[in-house]
């Protein structure tokens, strides 16, 4: 990573010469792939300010005039809002090669800006995993690699809930990846407090999921945060959505990269909106519980 055209925000490289405490922010959440307009603005603006008022550096990856960024400026954060090009680790050198404008990172491209500028903690929505009947498409999203492969401490609320959770959760533990749940004893479903999915390891303070990132050294480690309870569409009501939108990707033959943009609308529609309302919140709690474990890893390194 040495040789390629990485850009440290002066404010977040002084933090991290300094030892203060920075999470990194993953940028597709906030781009219109991942919220609406409006939306997306509300929930970047309240991730960045709660980072802050946490005690915590905000560092937003994204590739920007082909170089790839940890941090933005404020003036560059509408190019976030308003692209509607997202990008993985695989598309990092075509980005960097052909200077294409504005990308937004998903978690393998933020993780890989992220551990080369020397961040420790990451957070965002829900992560990408296995899909259903991936057996025949073999459709697995490289999140799970890219956390198993750079030692972060990724906070997330799960994985999206129209995956197969527990191949996803399967396949995290065939890469070694502990999945630990942050004052939860079960898998978070994205939009659902629960998933009936009972986990091995918990955690219930800041100091707690500080000493894991510290102990990182090979994989990453996925730290679950369920949704506020305020904004939680439960499962019951969530299963016969994500149903009806996967049999409707189905049919008109969506795949790849646009299932889950697809699949995220007609959820919102048949949810009237309340889907949409808990991805906005689980979003920025998840910023808020990194802000906490980067200040918390700061105080134990420091003491």
């Amino acid at each position: 990573m040495t040789t390629t055209p990485l850009r440290i925000d002066p404010e977040v490289a002084e933090a991290l010469a300094t030892g203060r405490a920075v999470a990194a922010l993953e940028s597709t959440v906030y781009s219109r792939l991942g919220l609406p307009d409006g939306r997306n603005a509300a929930a970047l603006r309240r991730s960045l300010e709660g980072v802050r008022a946490m005690g915590a550096v905000p560092a937003i990856t994204a590739v920007i005039d082909g170089e790839m960024r940890v941090g933005l400026a404020d003036e560059e954060l509408p190019l976030v809002l308003a692209t509607e090009r997202k990008l993985g680790e695989r598309d990092l050198p075509l980005a960097i090669a052909e200077r294409w404008e504005v990308g937004a990172t998903t978690v393998s491209a933020s993780l890989a800006l992220a551990h080369a500028a020397g961040v420790r903690v990451f957070a965002t929505g829900g992560i990408g995993g296995v899909h259903r009947r991936s057996w025949q498409t073999g459709d697995v999203s490289t999140d799970l690699e890219a956390i198993a492969r750079y030692p972060l401490a990724v906070v997330c609320s799960g994985a999206k809930a129209f995956l197969d959770l527990p191949l996803t959760l399967e396949r995290l533990e065939t890469l070694g990846v502990p999945v630990v749940g942050y004052r939860c004893d079960e898998f978070p479903a994205f939009w659902s407090r629960r998933s009936n999915i009972s986990l091995a390891y918990r955690v219930d303070n800041p100091a707690a999921a500080a000493a894991i990132a510290d102990s990182l050294f090979r994989t990453g480690a996925l730290i679950v945060a369920p949704v506020p309870a305020s904004a939680e569409v439960p499962l019951e009501e969530m299963a016969p959505a994500v149903e009806s939108a996967l049999a409707e990707a189905e049919a008109r033959k969506v795949t790849a990269g646009e299932v889950t943009p697809f699949v995220l609308d007609r959820i919102d529609e048949a949810t009237g909106g309340r889907s949409g309302v808990a991805n906005v919140e689980l979003v920025v709690n998840n910023a808020l519980t990194a802000a906490s474990i980067a200040v918390a890893l700061a105080e134990r390194r420091a003491g």
